[in-house]
């Protein structure tokens, strides 16, 4: 036996707006008396402010199927009606405080309604997608299209999932397999855009370079400078490198240049861009070296 919420039993003993609403300019029929769920919802729209004034409802069905009806129109009316749409088949779910699984497909119903009765007002033609696709499960007349885009809105899983919220597969097993398969391509489709996701989301950090790669990126600095260098008479040559000091060794006139350290400097900025990372230039001979070491 299901165990229903308060909520249900109460809107199942006494549903609130059931009736066809006066005047309804709007109305959705969802359903077939051969699959033992129909609903007629309609709706009493403001013109002017596109505002639902009244909702009500005809169904044919389960205490769940007369619950869920209810509880969407005490949803929708104040609602505008872009504001209804935005309404789903676990909202309606919600206010009930839960549905046994076996009974989801029965706020389904209900949005499916909603929508076909907006689709009316405005004076379009609402199709509910179960002639576009191939159809799965000839029991419930359910087609690839609905069984895809329930398991997409509400993140199902198996076949029984799929069988609470639609009904199909819920007779004989023929279409489980079809089912099946839907839902694989579904998940795995989930699965790709979450790992594309994460990777969007959280960028591998960079490798840091080898001791050979920063070298090679420090000897590539100073010769996009020496040309400049040259021109003073001076040049520059790497004596080692150790973690974030690089020894050098100022050639020529930039070895007494007044401006040697604005050069290092000018030379030391050029090299953090180039690394990515803070670095010291220390301009040395053999004896400075050898202190810098100990340091």
């Amino acid at each position: 036996m299901w165990e229903y919420s308060d909520k249900v039993k109460e809107l199942f003993f006494e549903p609130k707006n059931a009736k066809a609403v006066e005047n309804a300019n709007g109305v959705g029929d969802v359903g077939s008396l051969s699959c033992g769920d129909a609903l007629r919802l309609t709706l009493k729209v403001n013109d002017e402010t596109q505002v639902i004034e009244d909702a009500g409802f005809q169904t044919f069905g389960c205490g769940s199927a007369i619950a869920s009806s209810s509880a969407l129109t005490e949803i929708i009316k104040g609602m505008t009606l872009d504001e209804a749409l935005k309404v789903t088949n676990q909202d309606i779910a919600d206010y009930l405080d839960g549905l046994p699984p076996e009974k989801m497909h029965c706020s389904v119903m209900g949005q499916e309604a909603l929508q076909a009765a907006v689709a009316n007002y405005r004076g379009e033609v609402w199709k509910d997608d179960h002639e576009e696709g191939a159809l799965i499960c000839k029991c419930f007349a359910v087609d690839a299209v609905l069984i895809e885009k329930t398991v997409r809105a509400n993140n199902l899983h198996t076949v029984e999932e799929v069988s609470h919220y639609t009904k199909a597969g819920g007779s004989c097993t023929a279409c489980h397999e079809g089912i099946e398969e839907i839902i694989n391509t579904v998940m795995a489709e989930s699965d790709e855009r979450a790992v594309t996701d994460a990777a969007l989301a959280s960028p591998a950090e960079p490798m840091p370079m080898s001791l050979v790669q920063r070298v090679q990126s420090i000897l590539a600095v100073f010769e996009e400078v020496r040309p400049q260098l040259k021109a003073d008479g001076g040049d520059i040559s790497l004596i080692e490198v150790q973690e974030e000091k690089i020894f050098v060794n100022l050639d020529g006139a930039c070895g007494d240049c007044q401006m040697a350290s604005a050069t290092l400097g000018w030379i030391q900025q050029r090299l953090v861009e180039k690394l990515g990372e803070f670095v010291r230039l220390i301009p040395v001979n053999n004896t400075h070296l050898a202190l810098s070491r100990r340091q």
